[in-house]
């Protein structure tokens, strides 16, 4: 039981009249292979009632320790209580089965949270967002950070989740540390949506829905339960009717889908590699602008400046996204600045504020862009009456992202529009793409005025 995690898992359950099914012998072999310095990522997603927990989060972590006796565990889960009841969990299995497992834990140290074993490990439990300063890990365990679809609907928390993954946890990793993230997806930005947006090279993935799909890990046709001997197919259909198509989708086929409220199809987006000469067609930065900064407890809107691209085949890139909260000066010395480095072949667009007053700051800037095409243009119509053409574009398959780190913000926000906080960034692709639209690409070799309408 010691050197094999299926034997000792088996006997585990045994003891409660359980055996482990197809599905989690599977899981069983993917963790162990990252135990012996397979692949360092695993994440792992089945849908609720999968047992998923007890296995990955429960009987894994108290074998690793005979793999590793003097390394460090974290485990977090999406509240500290829940953290606090794996880890009593895994305390008192280990205590249960010392004598197998070859190790026991120190009696001076038994609280909820933090642990350490006879043999010089250390577990340690935390919620999600939860402090980990001052800890170092081998191992982290993420188990379900997300516990509610309200949860998961919240750009903000899913931002600070995001954050504390980055910048707290995995800064407490050692060297060939390991980490295990079990859930349940609720969200196609959840924290497992946006690692594989942003690390996928450096996960190994085990997705099994509760009904079979094509090319399924365990062999199965498809339609066929997971678990058959638990929920069979009749049950699963009453579940599915129970829950809804959103809901069934993610959390029991680990497929998240939008809302199909928004205006635009995110999922139709494709990300690319950075192009590796200059487009060929016309390209332009359209901004929206915003001169208002943070005050304390205020969310102020965002300057946003996107450059975009046409190529002659009628497809549109994003090449870049300028996102920034700034005073006006800050806002005419990003916009120059961009521009310079854009260089004179890229058009540059702003919104034309009405009267007087709007005519003499397009005659500033275009003083301060000496040598750039300039389009200067009045906003008319509702900003969702400005964002279908682009819409259609993108619902059509002929609109690409560069791959870039700027990705992330702007999916989300076409992603809740017209429903979402913010609205910068659908301003200025809007803009962008109408000029695209209605413009030819300038001249390379000119040096262009000034250009309003």
């Amino acid at each position: 039981m010691r050197a094999d995690l299926t034997s000792w898992a088996t006997y585990a359950v045994s003891l409660f009249g359980q055996r482990p099914a197809a599905h989690h012998l599977l899981l069983l072999q993917h963790l162990e292979r990252l135990s012996h310095d397979g692949a360092d990522r695993l994440m792992v997603l089945m849908p609720p009632g999968s047992a998923k927990s007890t296995y990955a989060s429960v009987l894994f972590p108290a074998w690793w320790f005979t793999q590793h006796p003097r390394s460090s565990v974290i485990g977090a889960s999406h509240t500290a209580a829940l953290a606090a009841l794996f880890s009593r969990r895994i305390r008192d299995t280990v205590v249960r089965h010392k004598a197998r497992l070859g190790y026991d834990i120190c009696a001076a140290d038994r609280s909820a949270a933090h642990w350490t074993t006879s043999s010089g490990g250390e577990y340690y439990a935390t919620g999600v967002q939860g402090a980990v300063v001052g800890r170092r890990a081998d191992l982290v365990v993420i188990d379900d950070p997300l516990k509610s679809q309200l949860e998961a609907d919240s750009l903000h928390l899913r931002d600070r989740i995001w954050s504390w993954y980055q910048s707290d946890l995995s800064t407490r990793l050692k060297p060939k540390a390991r980490i295990v993230l079990i859930m349940t997806r609720w969200h196609e930005d959840d924290l497992g949506g946006r690692l594989l947006q942003h690390e996928a090279d450096e996960w190994q993935v085990l997705r099994l829905p509760a009904l079979a799909e094509a090319d399924d890990p365990l062999g199965r046709v498809p339609g066929e339960p997971l678990w058959p001997e638990w929920e069979g197919a009749a049950a699963l259909a009453r579940k599915r009717l129970a829950v809804g198509e959103r809901a069934w989708a993610a959390l029991f086929q680990q497929t998240p889908r939008p809302d199909t409220s928004a205006l635009f199809d995110v999922g139709r987006l494709a990300v690319i590699a950075p192009l590796a000469d200059p487009p060929e067609g016309p390209t332009v930065r359209a901004w929206d602008l915003a001169s208002t900064l943070a005050n304390g407890d205020n969310d102020p809107d965002w300057t946003v400046g996107l450059k975009m691209t046409r190529d002659p085949t009628g497809v549109y890139t994003v090449m870049d996204v300028v996102r920034f909260r700034g005073g006006p000066r800050e806002v005419e010395r990003r916009i120059v600045s961009t521009a310079t480095a854009d260089g004179r072949r890229v058009r540059i667009g702003l919104p034309e504020d009405p009267g007087q007053a709007g005519r003499s700051q397009m005659t500033y800037m275009a003083s301060q862009l000496g040598g750039h095409v300039l389009d200067a243009s009045r906003e008319t119509g509702s900003k969702t009456l400005r964002a279908m053409p682009v819409a259609s574009q993108i619902d059509a398959g002929n609109v690409r992202l560069v791959k870039a780190p700027w990705n992330h913000a702007l999916i989300e926000e076409l992603r809740a529009f017209p429903f979402g906080r913010k609205d910068d960034q659908v301003d200025a692709l809007s803009r962008a793409f109408a000029m695209l639209l209605e413009s030819a690409p300038p001249p390379r070799s000119m040096s262009l005025p000034f250009m309003g309408r």
